[in-house]
C-alpha cells in the first residue's frame, strides 16, 4: 500500500486489512506500507502497528518520489510469491482480492487488474462527473496511443506474481500517476499475460491527485510510446512479445 499524508484515513484502512488477514488462512502474508515522504503522522502511526503486529512492515521512500516510485519500491521489497497493491482509502474493498486470485487461477494470468469499467453497476459511489468523464477520456486516449486492450488501467487494485512485478519494475521509468499504464505496457512487451476483472468500487473523499497531476497524466501514455520508440526500455530479443 503506497501512502502519502494518510494519517486521517489510514487507521480505518489498516483495521480493515488486519481483520481480513485474520479471517483467512494464508500460508504467508505481510502488509507492506510504503511511505512516500509523508509530512504528517503517517509513518509514526504505521510504526506503532509494526510494534504490535509482526506481519506489518514499513518502508520509506527517500522523500516524496511519486506513487509509481512507491509501488516499484514495494514490488522490490515484497517477500511473497504474489503481491497486491491497493490504494490507502480501500475504495476497492480488500475482499475483492478473491476475484483477482480466482481470475489468475482460471486463466493462468500472472497479473489481474481490478476494473471499474467492465461492470459499472459495481460502482457504488461515483466520482464527480467531471472526474469520471476525464477518466473515460483518458482511457480512450490511452488505448489509441499504447494499443493496450484494457478498459480501466487506473483502478488502484492490482495483483501481480511477484517475479513478474520485479521484471516489470526493473524497466519502469515513470514515477507519476501514469505508472499503471507503463506497468501494463511493459507486461505486454514482456509477454506477461494480464487479465482485467470487474470489482466493486466506491469513491472516497480526500484524493491526493491534484488537477495539475491529473492533467499531466494525459501526457504519460505518449511518454511511454516515445520511450519504446527510442529504445529506453530494456528488452532482449527473447523477452519481447
Amino acid at each position: 500500500m503506497p501512502v502519502y499524508n494518510e494519517e486521517r484515513r489510514l487507521p480505518g484502512s489498516l483495521d480493515r486489512l488486519v481483520a481480513y488477514i485474520d479471517s483467512r488462512s494464508f500460508e504467508f502474508i505481510e502488509l507492506l506500507i510504503v511511505d512516500d515522504g509523508s509530512r504528517d503522522g503517517t509513518a509514526a502511526l504505521v510504526e506503532d502497528l509494526v510494534r504490535r503486529d509482526p506481519r506489518v512492515r514499513l518502508v520509506k521512500n527517500p522523500g516524496n518520489c511519486g506513487k509509481g516510485y512507491a509501488v516499484r519500491h514495494g514490488f522490490n521489497e515484497a517477500r511473497g510469491v504474489w503481491v497486491l497493491f491497493t490504494d490507502a482509502d480501500l475504495s476497492t474493498p480488500i475482499e475483492e482480492l478473491q476475484k483477482l486470485w480466482d481470475a489468475t487461477t482460471r486463466t493462468g494470468a500472472r497479473i489481474a487488474i481490478g476494473s471499474r469499467a467492465l461492470d459499472r453497476s459495481l460502482v457504488g459511489v461515483h466520482q464527480p462527473w467531471q472526474r469520471e468523464f476525464a477518466g473515460r477520456l483518458f482511457n480512450l486516449m490511452m488505448r489509441i496511443v499504447t494499443r493496450l486492450p484494457f478498459h480501466d488501467t487506473q483502478c488502484g487494485f492490482k495483483l501481480f506474481e511477484a517475479q513478474a512485478a520485479r521484471d516489470i519494475a526493473s524497466r519502469q521509468l515513470l514515477d507519476g500517476f501514469g505508472f499503471d499504464v507503463e506497468l501494463l505496457f511493459l507486461a505486454r512487451k514482456l509477454g506477461i499475460h494480464a487479465v482485467e476483472v470487474p470489482v466493486r468500487w466506491d469513491d472516497v473523499e480526500g484524493t491526493k491527485v491534484s488537477t495539475f497531476r491529473g492533467l499531466a497524466a494525459f501526457l504519460e501514455p505518449f511518454q511511454i510510446r516515445w520511450n519504446q520508440l527510442t529504445g529506453r526500455y530494456r528488452f532482449t530479443k527473447t523477452s519481447r512479445s
